[in-house]
Order: structure tokens, then sequence, then C-alpha cells
């Protein structure tokens, strides 16, 4: 079969032919139907050799969804043939976080050696996938899986954020979303649906200002140092309750904690990295900082179940697996509004 593989340090990930995998016991196999490309494979492909853990050749692609084709023994209760999507943070299953379905904090994943698939196991980025549980499965029923795949994570990571705050996002409250790529612009519309709150998006780049002006951001301005007196002007001076910070680096950390009120939320989901002071005089008083991490099983299936209710709609450029190449190269360059989907 075909797959997306990253082999080489430093080099583009190339389409290569692979042996088509078998699926051992508990395990299922989907045919891929549409896979998402996302920022963090671009993040650990640019790391140096000393800082790069993910194994090669690496087949890419933690945003998945299939049909699902041939059942590991043991595999019961799953019909062949179902349109599924992939649940991403694979866990233990077994300690109290994965009871819950916390899949994303499970604390014995690292110590088992369990890898979400594109980030260690092999991804959707092929003609055929291996899911290690059909645990790990979540029927999509009607849902177009080109149109809702990269729900997976650039829905399921923004709602599990939002989540968070919620008691912080009541009417009147202000929240700010800062960059609206792939993330952020499905943040802006998961605000719109769950909280009566005002919605301001920032980013750079004028025409994801336009994308989230469409898809419903009150308010829009351009990220920089002056947007700090819009958003407190807007706020009547106090500032904005809740920041959701979707690139997370030195500069937009900054810029959040300079507008965000007292007892407000900075929450930080972006993978770039930075420092801020903290501490009573160090911001907003009993302001707090938080890094979450993708989501949970069921809040996936309550990310689906938006999708259908309220309209929940990934802006999408379509590539197929040959093109897989060619969106990365547009990912890097910030050419792509929305989310790239590979379709095999």
């Amino acid at each position: 079969m075909k797959a997306l593989q990253y082999r080489t340090i430093g080099s583009p990930p190339e389409v290569v032919e692979i042996d088509t995998p078998e699926p051992g016991p508990g395990q299922v196999r989907i045919k891929v139907t549409a896979a998402g490309v996302c920022h963090s494979d671009e993040f650990i492909m640019s790391l140096p050799d000393d800082q790069y853990v993910y194994g090669r050749p690496q087949t890419l692609g933690h945003e998945g969804a299939g049909i699902v084709d041939k059942l590991g023994d043991g595999v019961e209760h799953l019909e062949l043939g179902t349109s599924v999507a992939v649940y991403g943070p694979w866990g233990c299953g077994q300690c109290y976080e994965c009871s819950k379905g916390s899949e994303n904090y499970c604390t014995n994943a690292a110590a088992y050696g369990i890898t979400p698939p594109g980030l260690g196991a092999p991804g959707a980025m092929a003609e055929y996938m291996i899911v290690d549980s059909p645990r790990h499965l979540v029927p999509l029923g009607d849902l177009d899986p080109v149109k809702n795949v990269s729900l997976t994570d650039a829905g399921l990571t923004p709602y599990h954020a939002i989540k968070g705050s919620l008691g912080k996002l009541h009417a009147g409250a202000t929240c700010v979303v800062i960059g609206v790529g792939g993330l952020g612009h499905v943040a802006v519309q998961l605000l719109r649906a769950m909280t009566p709150a005002t919605v301001v998006a920032l980013d750079i780049s004028e025409d994801k200002l336009n994308l989230a002006s469409d898809v419903g951001a009150h308010y829009t301005f351009p990220s920089e140092q002056g947007t700090v007196a819009l958003v407190r002007d807007l706020t009547h001076g106090e500032g904005a309750n809740v920041v959701f910070d979707f690139v997370a680096n030195q500069a937009t950390m900054d810029l959040g904690q300079a507008m965000i009120r007292a007892q407000g939320d900075q929450v930080l989901v972006g993978v770039g990295a930075g420092v801020l002071p903290v501490g009573l005089m160090a911001g907003a008083m009993e302001s707090s900082i938080r890094s979450p991490y993708w989501g949970t099983r069921p809040e996936l299936i309550e990310v689906f179940d938006l999708a259908r209710s309220s309209g929940i709609n990934v802006h999408t450029e379509v590539f197929s697996l040959e093109e897989a190449p060619k969106a990365y190269e547009k990912l890097r360059k910030n050419q792509v509004l929305g989310r790239a989907v590979i379709v095999p």
C-alpha cells in the first residue's frame, strides 16, 4: 500500500510503498477515507536528531477516519463497513484517567511505550491503518469523513480547552482566540455554539481574520501589541475573561497575559513555548494559566454531536495521498486556510 512517511531528519515526508498491515489480536484495520494535516506534524519534523523521539520511518497522520475493513482475533460488536473516526491519544485503558475516558492523560502511556498514531504509532496517511483497540473508534454515522476527520484534533482540542473555562464564559463575558488556523477557526465556532460570550479573534493574516469573521467571530483584530488597548476598550478597561492561545509562542503569550482580566484564564493550546512571570503582582489578580492537551473520548463523541446539531464546519483543502508532501509544504509556508485533508 501507499503511505506518507517521515524517513530522514530534516527532509520532507515521502510517499512510499509499504506492506499492507494485518490486525493482531484485539486490533482493527480500517481502510482510510481521510486524514488531517496538522502543525504538530510539522513541529516534530522540525526537530533535530537529538530531540526527535517518534521513530522512523514514521507514517504520519494523527487525525484519521475510515471504514472498518478487518477485525483481529477477539474483537466483537463491530461491523465491517462501519464508518469511523479514530480517537488519537491512546492510553493503557486501565488507569484511573483511562477509566474516565481521559486517555489523553493516561498515567501509564509513557512507561508502556504507548504512543498516538502518527506520533509514534503508524498513522492515518496511508491506504490502511491499524487501530490498537476498538475503543479508539467512534462511529461517524452520516457525517462526511473528509469534512469532519479534523474534528478528532482540530475540534476535540479546542473543545476540551473551552470546557475547562466554561464557568467564565457567561453572558457579558469576552473571550479572545489568538491564531485562527486549523484549530482556532473551529474554536470560534465552538465558542459561539457553546457560550453566550463575545468572541474576539486575532491573527497576523488578513485571510484568516476574514475566515474568523465568516465563522462567527464578533470582532477581529490584527495580532499585535496595540491590540491590547482595543480589547481593553471593548471590555470597558477590564480585559478578557479568557484568552485561548493557539500559537503559544513568546509574543502571543505576552499578548495574552497583557489583556487578561482579574480571575481570567490564559489557556495555552499551541505547541509553542515561552516564559511568563507568575505571582501576585506579575499579572491580573487570581488569573490562571493552563495548558490542556487534546481531549477525552467522551468529548470526541460530543464534538461529533455538535457537528450534527450546530453545523460546526472545518474549512478544508483536499489533497490526494500523492499530493500530501505539497500539503505539508503549504502548511510550512502558512498558506493553508483552515485544515488540509489527505484522501488516499
